[in-house]
């Protein structure tokens, strides 16, 4: 079960402190246990600070508070504090990956019947890089479009079938199934179940929201499903 301890203390001066886990950093480099560490500053009092590190396990985080270099750096951050620091472990009984979530409900509008507004997924200025376009597409009403030459020529939907997250970036590989049912870049509905496999990584602003795509897929595959190619391999 995944471990995290908060610190909560106060300090006029964070600069120091601030060097001074950087030190730490430095010193454990191979031998702390401390798997993320994120440290926040109170909006309404400058000198109050929380820093919050995570561990695979409350017995990972002895060996970390065991190490001479932590004992160390702790009587040397007590004397930065203007008072005590506080300390609270909690074991992890949920942890939600919002930026996952989001990433997903992107996905499942996609496969929506009618093309999504895409109200309260992307940023009003989000940026899609795609190798199959000349240029990227920018902006909600462009995505939009786009959408829609997909929707006007199949039928479709994703499967999920891996996904990672680390800090603001998400990225799902997928499986993607369509029924040609309308013309797609001149090519005229051809009726047959195709797919393809791709993977996009997705980059999201701090309000929850994607900001910018990146997309790998097999295009070509799906040309050569549709009939397209076999003219060009006579």
């Amino acid at each position: 079960m995944t471990f995290v301890q908060l610190i909560d203390c106060r300090t006029s001066r964070f600069d120091e402190m601030n060097q001074l886990m950087d030190r730490w950093v430095e010193q454990t480099k191979g031998k702390r246990t401390a798997t993320h560490d994120v440290v926040g500053k109170d909006r309404s009092d400058a000198s109050h600070f929380i820093e919050i590190v995570e561990f695979p396990s409350y017995e990972e985080a002895m060996r970390n508070s065991n190490l001479p270099e932590t004992d160390r750096i702790f009587q040397e951050m007590v004397a930065l504090c203007d008072e005590m620091p506080t300390f609270t472990d909690l074991d992890v009984v949920r942890d939600e990956q919002l930026y996952a979530a989001t990433a997903r409900r992107f996905f499942e509008a996609l496969a929506g019947r009618e093309v999504p507004s895409f109200d309260g997924l992307l940023i009003e200025d989000y940026h899609d890089h795609d190798p199959a376009n000349e240029q990227d597409v920018i902006g909600l009403d462009a995505v939009r479009s786009e959408v829609e030459m997909w929707k006007s020529g199949f039928d479709f939907d994703f499967t999920i079938d891996d996904q990672l997250a680390q800090g603001d970036r998400v990225c799902t590989r997928w499986t993607w199934h369509g029924t040609h049912t309308g013309d797609f870049m001149g090519i005229p509905a051809t009726g047959k179940r195709v797919s393809m496999t791709g993977t996009t990584i997705h980059r999201c602003a701090p309000d929850g929201k994607i900001a910018e795509g990146w997309w790998q897929y097999d295009r070509l595959g799906l040309m050569g499903q549709l009939g397209v190619l076999d003219d060009l391999e006579q």
